[in-house]
């Protein structure tokens, strides 16, 4: 008895079974993997960007810095299509149906969009994880139910009914049970953890977001000495 005499006596159905559990566990470990990795360089950047937008001496400068360098976190991106819209409206004005409204109208729909688009691309991923997170119970449930059946049905066909003969297989069984647990409870914990990281830098970027349209429209933050690097979610 064991893991390796239940591979052995599993039909079709729960040799299929125990393969989708293992894909969901690799594919759950990958995400996880690929998040976490990508948060933390994310969060790095965010920071070195929000330092560096503070400190300039106006927006210019931040232009000029964004374009030798590029965008590689989500406050440069939102700053840099927002000072570009602003720069953009004033050269060209409303010349198009998506330009129309007044500079502020069309920076603050410029923020938006870029806000729409970071949040899309933080929780990318996410449905796959929770999916994995919900069904992978049910999956080792579906194949303990499977294996219970089968073997109930050799140990009536048998001619002996003891207990011993009885213990074996079911508990044969309950490894798919385990199993699906094994793979559903990482990738609850890190669903949890990663959506709550996306809702705490979604706070940030409006903060910032708010505090940069005043400094276009206004040329002054909202709160002067402060960033929304210190922001507080």
């Amino acid at each position: 008895m064991g893991f390796g005499h239940f591979l052995s006596q599993s039909d079709a159905v729960g040799q299929t079974l125990l393969a989708i559990l293992v894909l969901m566990s690799i594919a759950s470990w990958a995400l996880i993997a690929i998040k976490g990795v990508t948060q933390i360089l994310r969060s790095r950047r965010s920071d070195k960007f929000l330092r560096f937008f503070w400190n300039a001496c106006s927006l210019d400068e931040v232009d000029a810095e964004i374009r030798a360098q590029g965008v590689a976190d989500p406050f440069g991106h939102l700053a840099a299509h927002a000072i570009r819209a602003q720069a953009h409206h004033a050269r060209t004005g409303a010349a198009k149906l998506q330009e129309a409204g007044t500079s502020q109208e069309f920076v603050t729909r410029t923020i938006k969009k870029v806000l729409d688009e970071e949040t899309t691309q933080l929780e990318n991923g996410l449905t796959t994880l929770a999916t994995i997170g919900a069904t992978a119970p049910f999956v080792g449930l579906f194949g303990t139910v499977w294996g219970v059946y089968h073997a109930l049905l050799a140990i009536g066909m048998g001619s002996a009914g003891t207990l011993d003969k009885v213990a074996g297989p079911v508990g044969e069984a309950l490894i798919m049970t385990g199993i699906g647990l094994a793979v559903a409870i990482p990738a609850v914990m890190a669903y949890n953890a990663i959506h709550r990281s996306n809702r705490v830098l979604n706070g940030r970027l409006d903060a910032f977001a708010f505090e940069l349209l005043t400094f276009l429209t206004t040329g002054s933050t909202l709160r002067p000495g402060t960033s929304s690097a210190t922001v507080a979610v």
